[in-house]
């Protein structure tokens, strides 16, 4: 993938190790599926949004959520690569968890920036390059929301309003009250 290309990404591949990335414990276990983990309905229309914005599009591809906030080392950069990884950043992966189990549809466009440390023809990433590629590209974004925003259907039909439905392990009777409080926004239509 180039840089001024956007890809609609449809998996994830998570390398963080610090970040909080569900809004359960406390008294309260739930396990929701993640192996698609975007809203196939959503990416779709951001996709298709792309096209006819004329911006370049992959409709499918894989994010490798680093750490951060340093870039890629050499090594990690060509292993990334040996894995087939198409795209690296630092954030998309944790909204992802959280939005399923919000049960929220969620989709995201990677904008290609940069070709991280491993291309051989240009220098290392700096903020510099990214920064200069993300104005290039904040057109493009623009246009492509506008277009998506036109074209977002009025009803969802995908399953990511019901994520939770079977994912709750805990029984509602042991819950504490406080975390039945401050999870009321997303367990709420699952208790008693």
């Amino acid at each position: 993938m180039q840089p001024g290309e956007f890809l609609v990404v449809d998996q994830f591949f998570d390398r963080t190790k610090g970040r909080l990335s569900t809004f359960f414990g406390n008294g309260v276990v739930a396990h929701v599926t993640f192996d698609k983990p975007t809203c196939a309905q959503l990416s779709a229309v951001l996709a298709d949004a792309c096209v006819s914005s004329a911006v370049p599009v992959h409709r499918k591809g894989t994010y490798i959520c680093m750490e951060g906030p340093q870039f890629s080392t050499l090594a990690e950069a060509n292993f990334h690569r040996a894995m087939k990884f198409d795209v690296i950043g630092m954030t998309n992966v944790t909204e992802a968890k959280l939005a399923r189990e919000a049960e929220i549809c969620y989709a995201t466009i990677a904008m290609i920036t940069d070709y991280d440390c491993w291309h051989p023809e240009h220098d290392s990433v700096t903020v510099s390059t990214i920064v200069a590629m993300l104005n290039q590209n904040a057109s493009n974004a623009q246009n492509v929301v506008r277009e998506a925003v036109k074209t977002m259907p009025a009803e969802r039909k995908c399953n990511c309003g019901s994520a939770l439905k079977h994912a709750i392990i805990t029984d509602p009777r042991v819950i504490p009250g406080k975390t039945k409080r401050n999870l009321a926004a997303v367990l709420g239509k699952y208790l008693p």
